[in-house]
């Protein structure tokens, strides 16, 4: 799909693909390999800020993407599901490169970077998936998914002031994302893991020891893959904010080689 280039704003680029208007950072070395970097449900480009400056002195050309109604591109009228997600993520992929990416998700980007690989795995290189489950039996209990589906006024109050300050559909659209958003969460993800059996990029999967997920669900998705790795770190959900010291050079060395299957 070809990609109309608009305006610069905060950063990033305004590009339509199709019928959607997407903003993505585009930034590191132009002629390095590229890095994809997918965020999570209610965030954006933003929650990987601790990311830009280390992955592009490596010599990566760092792309974030923000999916429609998050950050600073506009919604669609239509249910957010990942099959969505992951069908605009494919579009973004062609319109912008011209060579298979390395995509690295959080939350709810795991699931679209994961179904990107599933159906498209020559758009793929290496795979890194943080933080999340791939059907509900892999969730934990009492996270912060149960504040937000309880409506939690603190909680929803925050999500609101993230919100606000890069939508361009203005503040007043918060309760429609919000809304479709708690639609999404409560049905999906729900991927059988021997599904997973197909994807043969090479995949890293890492999990905070206090992470959404249970831990016995991360071993299931990486003994899925045929060529899963793990790492347990410890930390929270927002490990890529948290620990870049211990997170961005596991991911660099990763994106660079794969690691040995022992050491000697």
């Amino acid at each position: 799909m070809d990609a109309n280039t608009e305006e610069t704003v905060d950063g990033g680029t305004y590009l339509t693909l199709g019928h959607r208007r997407i903003w993505h950072y585009d930034g590191g070395d132009p002629a390095g390999n590229p890095v994809v970097l997918l965020h999570g449900a209610f965030a954006s480009a933003a929650t990987w800020g601790a990311q830009f400056a280390d992955f592009g002195a490596a010599g990566l050309r760092v792309l974030a993407p923000e999916r429609s109604g998050h950050g600073h591109s506009p919604d669609h009228v239509e249910p957010f599901s990942y099959l969505d997600m992951a069908a605009e993520t494919i579009d973004y992929l062609e319109a912008v490169l011209d060579r298979p990416a390395h995509l690295v998700g959080w939350s709810d980007g795991a699931v679209v970077g994961l179904l990107v690989a599933m159906t498209r795995p020559e758009l793929v290189g290496r795979m890194v998936l943080v933080g999340q489950y791939f059907n509900r039996s892999g969730a934990k209990a009492d996270t912060w998914f149960d504040a937000v589906l309880a409506r939690d006024p603190a909680t929803i109050k925050m999500l609101r002031t993230y919100y606000d300050v890069a939508s361009p559909d203005g503040p007043e659209h918060f309760d429609t994302v919000l809304d479709k958003t708690m639609a999404l969460i409560t049905a999906e993800p729900d991927l059988p893991l021997d599904q997973l059996a197909q994807v043969h990029n090479p995949t890293l999967v890492i999990q905070a020891d206090n992470d959404v997920v249970e831990l016995a669900h991360t071993i299931d998705v990486v003994n899925a893959l045929p060529n899963g790795r793990l790492a347990v770190l410890p930390g929270t959900h927002i490990l890529p904010l948290e620990a870049p010291e211990v997170f961005n050079p596991l991911i660099l060395s990763y994106l660079a080689a794969e690691p040995p299957a022992k050491w000697p």
